[in-house]
């Protein structure tokens, strides 16, 4: 059990980290692709080499009962979720898609404490999420005032939509428990996603819109091998093994990572205040972590 712990919680670090660096990968992507065959295509590839691999590893495939839970889960949080973050991108920046994307969270803990079995909040919990909201809403303060521009709503509307799948996919994984490698489940889940995406983009005539370039399939091949089959390996597994409001906190974490990255690679804004707000940001995932360890001592 304490190897288990220790693996789940390097998967939550792992998620929190790559997923910080797809913003940029889906922005450089999207530019030149249609977004469903771009969002498609990548998770029909993962999954397939994802499937290929843990059967040459022996991991038994899963059996009939199992796929609808396991397409129910995918698609929420592959097809709805993943799908409509990279429809959002196309009209807002990376930034404030990051910032949209920290509200997961309060879905997922909420939505939890709706069901019978579900983990209430306690205190500590709740003041972590508190602070991690205000670490990054002081990170892109300066982001809110595009919320209300009439350009960024079909950006808004599909980010927020994006949210609402994804933390009701996660929730439900949690507690809808199949007899099935976990790495298996995610992988066959990417490739149920995959074909739902990919047949829409042509239903909707994306086919013609295909425009390859090198920065484009850079960030097609980055998000299909380290974001999708080592990412979302990684958040399935942690999901399966440690408290959803922990997990959740991957998303006050991310902004970070692509804050960061926009400083190292595009020269971007690096300043005080933005250290002051990683530090709270840390700071609420410390007090989600400690809440959440005390909700599990009997």
């Amino acid at each position: 059990m304490a190897k288990e712990n220790f693996r789940a919680y390097l998967a939550w670090i792992a998620v929190c980290i790559i997923w910080g660096t797809t913003y940029l990968a889906i922005r450089v992507g999207v530019a030149d692709l249609p977004p469903m065959l771009f969002a498609g295509l990548r998770w029909i590839i993962a999954g397939t080499i994802f499937i290929l691999y843990l059967r040459i590893k022996g991991v038994n495939l899963p059996s009939k009962k199992d796929f609808i839970p396991l397409a129910i889960v995918g698609i929420s949080l592959l097809g709805f979720g993943n799908g409509l973050v990279v429809v959002g991108e196309q009209w807002m920046n990376s930034g404030l898609t990051a910032l949209l994307i920290t509200t997961v969270p309060f879905w997922m803990v909420g939505l939890e404490t709706l069901l019978p079995q579900g983990k209430k909040i306690n205190l500590l919990i709740l003041t972590g999420m508190i602070a991690g909201l205000a670490g990054v809403s002081l990170i892109f303060g300066s982001h809110w005032e595009e919320l209300l521009d009439p350009s960024y709503l079909k950006g808004i509307l599909a980010i927020l939509g994006a949210v609402v799948a994804w933390s009701a996919g996660s929730v439900y994984s949690k507690y809808k428990k199949i007899g099935l490698n976990p790495l298996m489940g995610a992988a066959v889940q990417m490739l149920m996603a995959g074909l739902a995406l990919t047949t829409l983009g042509i239903i909707l005539g994306e086919t013609s819109r295909v425009n390859f370039t090198q920065d484009g399939l850079l960030a097609f091949a980055y998000l299909t091998l380290v974001g999708s089959i080592f990412g979302y390996g990684s958040y399935i597994y942690s999901i399966a093994h440690l408290p959803l409001s922990l997990v959740s906190t991957y998303a006050y974490i991310n902004p970070v990572i692509a804050l960061f990255l926009g400083w190292l690679i595009l020269d971007e804004r690096l300043d005080f205040v933005i250290l002051i707000a990683a530090v709270i940001i840390i700071m609420g995932v410390l007090l989600v972590k400690q809440g959440s360890r005390k909700q599990s001592i009997p």
